[in-house]
């Protein structure tokens, strides 16, 4: 047999000796049962204060509180929650252990509530209090109710798979309505939430859905309670059926990103791949594991419209495995003369997006290629005034000439803001990259000329003026030869070589 607490003896002792000396638990005037309303998994203090507490400073050490709980049933026999001794020893009921605790320093100054920490649903009944000190005792009553918010499957929750949160309390009286309340705002009974029993049902849970839900019971004694539940759902962030817009050749990039990470719900195993059907094959690409990580994109470096088309990221966390579909739009600029386009041609350049939703506008501008020097080339947007269908997806250039060479970008905007651009190079057979002014061309070749007559004009008078510097003084004289006649000695030699040729 269990022996009996020092404690309990002196306090029926006491009871029993000095019963007209009882002190009511709380201040004169209050001496009703006090109740306190509590969710299962948050804390509660269960009040018991010295009264009147003005007239207790500081308490005597020999001081003693003992905690009982009866329980959810008048039938059910008390049994000790918690005892803290005239020594400070402590003794806690093993089923709430660790939970139940008083705080020294607020026992010194008369506060002898009790914390629970956190509460369960089974901690629900009528408390009781019994502090003595000196030769006086003081009792206090606290029913606790507790509300219990609970989720059908348990945490997590995935995506459209459906869920079932139950709302209901200890309170004896009987349930009259249940509302629900969706971050602060009252939820209708429809095809997406349906209250039956005090219980709110969600077939397909959506992203949307998650956040603050707050339950109100209201009973026969016209007592409401409530409690809320903050409700996490995994699933993967931004629109349902997303549509990623990517200009022909460029990168693509394909998200795929959780609301949480596994590990905030402790689950240590992930894994993750893409996969996309086209041409009659399926096509995979690399697994993923980290549980760490909530993003897992695809990227694709260059893309065509070959491309286009629909993707699916699957993630598997622990043993259930969510998808969510992804489409890849190429937007592509085609012109309707292939091959070199000459100046003067008519042109239309078709601005066009795979997968098409019905609602994108486009929007045309032009830039020009101005190099201010050999490093740098600044881009500036033209004005389009006078081409056709600047908001449409076909841009028409009636005549082509050198100012439309460029770089000309369509760009695809949609209710959300731009979605996407392409840009296409137009380049002019024969065009230069700059042509001066045909008033600056006019003077430069009026000069040339001017230039050339007065040079031929010079030639022509220096061979004028040397040729009749070059003319003698008597023209009679102008046909005359000069003969040089042989000297004396010279003849004399000659006579003598014709002699001796003679004799020979």
């Amino acid at each position: 047999m269990r022996p009996v607490s020092p404690v309990l003896l002196l306090t029926f002792a006491l009871l029993a000796f000095n019963a007209g000396h009882i002190l009511p638990g709380i201040t004169e005037g209050e001496s009703r049962e006090q109740k306190v309303w509590a969710r299962a998994g948050s804390s509660a203090v269960l009040p018991c204060h010295l009264s009147p507490r003005k007239t207790w400073k500081q308490l005597p050490d020999k001081t003693s509180v003992l905690w009982k709980r009866h329980g959810g049933s008048a039938l059910q026999e008390p049994h000790v929650v918690l005892e803290v001794g005239y020594s400070g020893l402590r003794k806690t009921a093993l089923p709430m252990r660790p939970r139940v605790s008083v705080q020294d320093s607020a026992l010194r100054h008369g506060n002898f509530s009790l914390r629970i920490d956190p509460v369960r649903s089974e901690d629900a009944g009528l408390y009781e209090a019994w502090v003595s000190y000196n030769m006086e005792i003081q009792s206090c009553h606290v029913e606790l109710v507790v509300i219990t918010v609970t989720l059908s499957p348990p945490s997590p929750v995935v995506e459209s798979e459906p869920l079932l949160l139950s709302c209901n309390s200890s309170h004896r009286a009987s349930l009259v309505e249940t509302r629900w309340f969706h971050n602060g705002r009252l939820v209708p009974t429809s095809r997406t939430f349906c209250s039956l029993h005090g219980a709110l049902s969600i077939p397909r849970p959506a992203m949307s859905d998650a956040g603050s839900w707050r339950c109100q019971l209201r009973y026969s004694d016209n007592e409401i309670i409530s409690a809320t539940y903050n409700l996490q759902i995994l699933g993967f962030v931004g629109p349902t059926n997303p549509v990623i817009y990517a200009a022909a050749g460029s990168a693509a990039d394909l998200p795929c990103i959780l609301s949480y990470p596994p590990s905030a719900f402790g689950i240590s195993v992930v894994t993750a791949h893409w996969s996309r059907f086209a041409g009659g094959h399926l096509k995979d690409w690399g697994i993923s594991q980290n549980s760490s990580r909530r993003s897992f994109p695809l990227r694709l470096p260059a893309v065509g419209p070959g491309d286009a088309g629909q993707y699916r990221c699957a993630v598997s966390v622990g043993s259930r495995t969510i998808s969510r579909d992804v489409t890849l739009a190429v937007v592509t600029v085609t012109p309707s003369i292939q091959g070199p386009i000459s100046e003067g041609s008519h042109l239309l350049l078709i601005c066009s997006v795979t997968h098409p939703r019905g609602y994108e506008r486009f929007q045309w501008k032009h830039f020009d290629s101005t190099p201010t020097n050999r490093r740098l080339a600044v881009a500036t947007s033209r004005n389009l005034e006078g081409h056709r269908s600047q908001t449409g997806p076909t841009l028409e250039i009636p005549r082509v000439s050198q100012k439309d060479t460029g770089m000309w970008e369509c760009s695809v905007y949609g209710p959300e803001g731009r979605l996407g651009a392409v840009q296409y190079g137009l380049q002019i057979t024969g065009a230069q990259v700059s042509s001066p002014p045909i008033i600056f061309s006019g003077q430069v070749t009026f000069g040339l000329t001017l230039t050339l007559f007065f040079l031929l004009t010079v030639c022509v008078l220096a061979l004028a003026l040397q040729k009749r510097a070059q003319s003698p003084a008597f023209p009679a004289l102008e046909g005359m030869v000069a003969v040089t006649l042989p000297s004396k000695k010279e003849m004399e030699e000659n006579e003598k070589e014709k002699i001796q040729q003679t004799e020979c």
